[in-house]
């Protein structure tokens, strides 16, 4: 074997060597992360008819929850979420507001310090109409024309987001899904837009 030929079997086998420490340590730091959860505040624009009083509930609304997920490999993730969610209403004490939950699934690939992921939510929850037509939330007299309600509802919830890794422990997600109640009467319905700090172990 000539030198130069020599010099490349080397060059190769450390290059190779290389790349297989590299692969083992990325699977290491990968296994090491069992689990991750964190919280998310969220927002966004619903819209409903609740045909029983014929009132159209729609506007902004303000929340907060989190989610815990197990990671079945480097790219499967299993767990759960809950979240709260307010829409208030004609400035007067009025408001829908709504708390969910269930379990979640999702698929993620790693691409540097991104993660993009993908999944579904199944699960349900409860939500609360409060519609005071004529009063003030200011006094403490009777409304006599004000509307309570509450039910409960089954949900699918797909939503996709992206992490971004400011250390390997702490990631900050932001995600958008679009609740879709699969039971329920009076539930406005529209997509919300989440931001939080994720913890990974």
């Amino acid at each position: 074997m000539g030198n130069t030929q020599y010099q490349n079997v080397m060059k190769r086998g450390l290059l190779l060597i290389t790349l297989m420490l590299g692969l083992h340590n990325g699977i290491s730091a990968q296994e090491q992360q069992l689990f991750d959860g964190g919280m998310m505040i969220h927002t966004g624009y619903l819209n409903g008819n609740i045909e029983a009083i014929d009132y159209n509930a729609k506007g902004m609304t303000y929340g907060i929850g989190g989610v815990l997920r197990f990671h079945i490999s480097n790219w499967f993730r299993v767990g759960g979420e809950g979240y709260v969610s307010t829409l208030t209403q004609m400035d007067n004490g009025s408001y829908v507001r709504m708390g969910w939950g269930g379990i979640v699934a999702d698929g993620c690939w790693c691409l540097g310090r991104w993660m993009p992921y993908a999944g579904l939510c199944i699960g349900g929850g409860s939500a609360s109409t409060l519609l005071v037509f004529n009063g003030d939330d200011g006094d403490w007299t009777s409304e006599p024309n004000a509307v309570f309600h509450n039910e409960v509802f089954m949900l699918i919830n797909p939503y996709i987001g992206i992490e971004y890794a400011l250390t390997d422990a702490v990631h900050l997600t932001l995600k958008a899904d679009c609740l879709t109640p699969v039971t329920g009467e009076a539930i406005p319905t529209g997509s919300r837009l989440y931001l939080g700090f994720i913890f990974a172990h």
